[in-house]
């Protein structure tokens, strides 16, 4: 799995990159704890649960379908007076994306058993027939090592640049289309001023 540094990163350059007029702490809050929160489930290793049962560490809670299920508790929790109108399923859509970015980049790395992203459906765990990004350890304590280092340096290189990149390059596109707009309005108060 990448680190949970890194899934956190994920979140805030997304909510950078979304078009949501108000974005409150708790909008950042979420953004940051639902791309970590399917690494939750390595808490059942200390209960016994093995890593390959459905509720193990990659199972179930790494998949889309999860992912799905909370952002639509979000959703409906936290941004009910929109409900169901097109800024909510733009926040829904934003929240299941952040949250399926776990499991998808987790299966980009290179150890584990790999991802049951089709989980319930199907329990079997799957990895991308590339995986260029070094597996993180499990523990706090991984970090402060040379193989914690390593998994650092693979992340920055293939997921914090290219991501870094893709916001950078959205962000110009929408000032971009955003100028357009504001350019047609003037133009458009003009032709009405000279008539």
């Amino acid at each position: 799995m990448p680190t949970i540094i890194t899934h956190a990163v994920v979140g805030i350059a997304s909510g950078k990159t979304i078009a949501i007029k108000k974005k409150t702490f708790l909008f950042w809050t979420l953004s940051v704890i639902c791309p970590i929160l399917p690494d939750a489930d390595v808490i059942g290793l200390g209960l016994g649960i093995p890593y390959g049962h459905f509720f193990g560490h990659r199972g179930f809670f790494h998949s889309p379908f999860f992912a799905l299920i909370l952002s639509l508790i979000i959703s409906l929790t936290y941004f009910r007076e929109r409900a169901f109108s097109k800024s909510w399923w733009k926040i829904l859509l934003y929240f299941f994306t952040i949250t399926a970015s776990h499991g998808i980049l987790d299966a980009f790395t290179n150890g584990g058993l790999g991802i049951a992203l089709l989980s319930p459906f199907d329990n079997t765990r799957y990895f991308f027939p590339y995986t260029p990004v070094e597996v993180s350890p499990i523990g706090a304590r991984a970090f402060f090592t040379n193989q914690g280092l390593k998994v650092l340096a693979s992340e920055i290189k293939w997921i914090w640049m290219p991501l870094l990149i893709l916001c950078i390059s959205l962000i110009i596109i929408r000032k971009i289309l955003q100028n357009n707009v504001n350019d047609r309005k003037v133009q458009s108060r003009l032709s009405q001023i000279k008539k």
